[in-house]
């Protein structure tokens, strides 16, 4: 398959069968993430694998899990964060979607669904984790295999806005 009909197959999941992700599927996964462009090479991530069941209850009491074997709780290393100098963007945050993009499209590849989340509790995730203040706990990758089935890679030629409303050429044309 080539990389726009993965990337068109990729879809969020909410929904998981109870089946566990194998140990070399979720190396997979991972190795994908790992992989991944970093801002300098600098390679700020942190992933917490939870897979036990009391572990997801933790994750739960900061964001719905879905009925998710395995979550992924994506941090970043801020100690060695890359500022830029104009205005003070780290990039980690970039580092991070970039990594669980590439983590998120790996999964497809497997039929192993996945949603990324951003709207959780840092704090409660941070607690029940014994995450140090260094290290930010930036996203959850919440994976598994999809109780309903993926949605159709045809969604995209309604649900996504087309080229010419999200690309300008040589100055930003907005109206």
């Amino acid at each position: 398959m080539d990389f726009l009909e993965l990337a068109k197959q990729r879809c969020t999941t909410r929904g998981f069968t109870t089946q566990k992700i194998s140990k070399p599927d979720l190396e997979h996964i991972l190795s994908a993430g790992r992989v991944a462009p970093t801002a300098c090479n600098r390679q700020p991530q942190k992933i917490v694998v939870v897979q036990q069941s009391e572990n997801i209850t933790k994750v739960q009491k900061a964001y719905n899990t879905f009925g998710s074997q395995c979550v992924l709780i994506v941090c970043q290393d801020k100690r060695n964060a890359l500022i830029r100098p104009f205005d003070g963007k780290c990039s980690g945050d970039l580092d991070i979607g970039i990594i669980c993009d590439h983590m998120m499209l790996a999964a497809r590849e497997l039929n192993i669904g996945s949603v990324m989340v951003g709207l959780f509790d840092p704090n409660i995730i941070r607690r029940e984790f014994e995450i140090p203040e260094y290290i930010e706990p930036t996203a959850l990758l919440i994976m598994g295999y999809p109780e309903k089935g993926f949605l159709s890679p045809e969604r995209h030629s309604t649900e996504r806005k087309p080229l010419t409303d999200t690309v300008m050429y040589e100055k930003c044309s907005v109206e």
